[in-house]
């Protein structure tokens, strides 16, 4: 099993930023992408950006050039950089982690509130 735990929600003025953690425990050998989804009141889960183990990040049209994903592997650890938050930026986010044991193993985190407004 892993668990993940992010850290690093809260309330946010428009055009400001946040810095969102997910840290990774447990049985963490075999860790491959791992990423960032959101999800609105009223909307489905949505794919934020992930970054696989070699370092390539990806990201959602919606964020690109405002959020940056970044890992340090040592840590078991991912990161997402918010900048220039908009209010539709506004939702829980949870970090995902895929593991490689023979088949791929999806966990996800239990979310963070993220709130822009003024």
């Amino acid at each position: 099993q892993v668990q993940l735990v992010e850290s690093g929600g809260g309330l946010v003025q428009p055009g400001g930023s946040l810095t969102l953690s997910c840290a990774a425990s447990g049985s963490t050998a075999g860790i491959s992408n791992m990423g960032w989804y959101r999800q609105a009141p009223g909307k489905q889960r949505e794919l934020v950006a992930f970054i696989t183990n070699t370092g390539d990040a990806n990201y959602a049209d919606s964020v690109k050039g405002r959020f940056t994903i970044s890992r340090d592997s040592a840590k078991n650890t991912v990161y997402l950089q918010m900048n220039n938050l908009k209010p539709e930026d506004t939702a829980v986010y949870y970090c995902k982690a895929d593991v490689r044991r023979g088949t791929i193993y999806r966990y996800w985190g239990q979310g963070t509130q993220v709130t822009v407004s003024s």
